[in-house]
């Protein structure tokens, strides 16, 4: 398997895919990447030399804020926002969703499995 940015890539997809794997790069960085290092998109990753994947390698590097560093970046900002109180940092930490979503029907992801209410139906004071 190559190694680009310190990640394991799949060697039998196209080079243009098995850079996907990385966090931080999509179809549109991948395609500047392979451009910029004037590698042809259509190799797969096995069939890459070692020097075209050194230039990927120092394209990435110069240019792009990805893996560990993208996501201690992220982490950070949300943490910012949580320190200052706004109301999306107020969103995180309660856990629901943050951007203006709704929440009486589904939000299910960001809220987690139900949690049904004891009591709340059929019991009558008497």
């Amino acid at each position: 398997m190559p190694r680009i940015a310190g990640i394991d890539v799949p060697d039998k997809k196209k080079i243009f895919f098995a850079l996907q794997y990385i966090h931080g790069i999509g179809p549109k960085f991948a395609g500047d990447i392979l451009t910029k290092a004037g590698v042809d998109a259509n190799l797969r990753a096995n069939e890459v030399e070692e020097q075209a994947l050194a230039q990927i390698n120092a394209v990435i590097d110069a240019e792009y804020l990805v893996e560990g560093a993208l996501r201690r970046q992220v982490s950070q900002n949300i943490q910012r926002l949580k320190d200052i109180k706004s109301y999306r940092g107020d969103r995180h930490r309660k856990g629901l969703p943050v951007r203006g979503q709704r929440t009486q029907s589904n939000a299910r992801t960001r809220k987690g499995k139900k949690k049904t209410v004891a009591g709340k139906k059929g019991v009558k004071a008497k």
